[in-house]
């Protein structure tokens, strides 16, 4: 038993190693995030990443925290194409949820485990500036592209990272709830990948890490497949052998990459010391997207 725990920290060096100093962004979603022994897993894993040397910064969901609320407010969601309608109150709920609940319990647990972790909106410091979000949805080619819009569901406009470097200078580990703000001041809800994906990109990280509820891009045949490159990704979704939910997780991979990010992961929260597992062993949990 003790060789094991000595082979594994062995197999683990060389990436502790290469990892030392850098960035690593990682998305916390999921049902991660509602078992309890996963959450204080996730503390521990994103705390010891921080005793190691490296940068880690979260940035976390949140969406079953928000339907809880919204429920016992008796207000009913709505949701247009996967995403959220967000009218005027049901924002004041997400970033309530959000940048309060939910994130701070995660900025405790991890300082519960020894770490220094900040709580963040994208509001703070001018992080994350957005605009209105609007979806052209087209059926029928010959007919004009019907114009959708989701209220206060925002994309990213700019990242402005200034706050999570004197963060990270300081020791701190930044904590990130996805809510970005207008250029009037209006407040918007933003996917967490997307924001997860912008981010990485103007920290100029070493690795994306999108931790889900499912264990990666999977072949034909259902078997997980542990390292692809962007354009077999590309070539997948075209053929329909990645759809529906998985799409837009790998687009904000993808974009990742194309901005600098050395490799995106995409891994499945539901295994404990996922992020470890996928980081600092051999084989991974899961499937690294990167470009030749």
């Amino acid at each position: 038993m003790k060789t094991n725990v000595a082979n594994i920290l062995i197999e683990a060096l060389p990436y502790i190693k290469s990892f030392s100093g850098k960035t690593i962004v990682i998305k916390y979603g999921g049902h991660a995030m509602k078992d309890e022994k996963l959450k204080k897993d996730f503390a521990n894993d994103i705390t010891l990443l921080k005793y190691i040397g490296l940068n880690p910064v979260v940035v976390h969901g949140g969406g079953p925290q928000i339907n809880k609320v919204l429920d016992a407010m008796g207000i009913t969601s709505k949701f247009i194409r996967g995403m959220r309608y967000t009218d005027g109150e049901t924002m004041d709920v997400v970033e309530m949820v959000l940048g309060g609940k939910v994130n701070k319990d995660i900025v405790a647990r991890i300082n519960r485990q020894g770490g220094k972790a900040v709580g963040l909106t994208g509001k703070d410091g001018m992080l994350i500036t957005a605009k209105k979000m609007t979806i052209y949805h087209q059926e029928d080619e010959n007919k004009p592209p019907e114009i959708i819009d989701p209220g206060m569901v925002g994309e990213v406009s700019n990242i402005n990272p200034d706050i999570i470097y004197t963060l990270i200078e300081k020791g701190f580990i930044p904590i990130i709830a996805p809510v970005g703000i207008g250029e009037n001041g209006e407040t918007y809800n933003i996917n967490a990948d997307l924001v997860a994906s912008k981010i990485a990109a103007a920290l100029n990280a070493e690795r994306l890490m999108l931790v889900t509820d499912v264990d990666g891009v999977l072949d034909v045949d259902s078997r997980l497949i542990s390292s692809i490159n962007a354009e077999a990704i590309k070539k997948m979704i075209k053929l329909e052998g990645i759809k529906g939910g998985m799409i837009p997780k790998v687009e904000c991979a993808l974009d990742a990459l194309n901005n600098g990010v050395t490799k995106s992961h995409i891994i499945n929260g539901k295994l404990s010391h996922a992020v470890l597992l996928e980081l600092f062993t051999d084989s991974g949990i899961g499937t690294q997207v990167f470009v030749e």
